[in-house]
């Protein structure tokens, strides 16, 4: 069928040269939109198999092939990821691994549930990614803090702007890596801030309480021995308690049947720079060694002591 080869060739070389366009304008993701993905699902109108078929076409006799020189030759193409769920440009996403393959089978079922998840409008419009959570699913100790900023919506992954950075520093204080230990949130989205250029909003108390079952589920699967709540929102969210941080830090409760320490937020601490503060949170981690029955060093005790 010349025709079908001929016009597959003009759209393969179409797209081609779009892509390679969009490559050369710094950009890495490719919108696709509900109509598209729609149109994709339906059967063919060929009245043939509605399977897909890979069409190849015949290469060019070698006479009519055009080579171009090297120098213009464009750049390779990085490889192009499936679309992401609707509402949300997904990160790339690493594999979930454990040695349990029943469990990192089941970690890997919820994490693309949570990703597709549309249940709060206002939240799917204003996001960029769902953060899902990230680390060893077989750790004994997880952190749970409130909400993404943007740092974190872009990227999709918890923790990683100057108050992510700081938490990095606390648990390889600890003697652990970021990778060793599982981070969360309450809530999966960031919350929208209509009219705001910039800055995060708490919150509310209804989306936490519709984004909650995924942490639960989270930690049902991981089974941590240990979790620490990171400031007063993720301390309300799992505990219902709006007495305050200052009064609930470094006092044990529990979680689900887990020991749970609730400290200050790493970015209280980029804001208050007392050593004062910085060893309250510290004892809380002291505390949280002792409990996972890790070694302490003389140097770790005395850490943020003034002399």
């Amino acid at each position: 069928m010349p025709s079908m080869s001929s016009a597959y060739e003009q759209l393969l070389d179409a797209t081609i040269r779009h892509l390679e366009n969009l490559h050369g304008q710094g950009k890495r993701h490719v919108a696709v939109t509900p109509e598209t993905l729609r149109a994709l699902s339906l059967p063919s109108k060929s009245g043939g198999s509605t399977s897909p078929v890979a069409v190849s076409p015949p290469p060019a006799p070698a006479s009519s092939r055009v080579m171009r020189p090297a120098s213009l030759a464009p750049a390779p193409m990085p490889p192009i990821r499936p679309p992401a769920p609707i509402g949300f440009a997904s990160p790339a996403l690493e594999p979930i691994r454990s040695s349990d393959a029943a469990k990192a089978a089941a970690f890997a079922e919820l994490r693309t549930r949570a990703l597709a998840c549309v249940k709060c409008p206002n939240l799917v419009s204003a996001r960029k990614s769902v953060v899902f959570g990230v680390g060893n699913i077989d750790s004994p100790l997880m952190f749970v803090g409130e909400a993404p900023g943007a740092d974190e919506d872009l990227q999709g992954e918890p923790f990683v702007g100057k108050a992510g950075q700081l938490l990095t520093k606390i648990i390889e204080t600890m003697g652990l890596k970021r990778g060793d230990v599982y981070i969360g949130n309450i809530l999966k989205c960031r919350p929208d801030t209509p009219g705001q250029a910039a800055g995060n909003r708490k919150p509310t108390p209804e989306e936490m309480t519709t984004c909650i079952p995924y942490l639960h589920e989270q930690i049902d699967l991981i089974k941590p021995k240990v979790l620490v709540a990171l400031g007063a929102t993720a301390v309300e969210g799992l505990l219902g308690k709006t007495i305050g941080i200052t009064k609930l830090r470094g006092n044990w409760r529990e979680y689900r049947g887990i020991p749970l320490m609730p400290t200050y937020h790493p970015a209280y601490l980029l804001r208050n720079q007392a050593l004062s503060e910085k060893r309250r949170v510290w004892e809380d981690m002291l505390q949280v060694m002792e409990k996972l029955g890790l070694p302490i060093s003389e140097r770790q005790q005395t850490y943020f002591l003034g002399k």
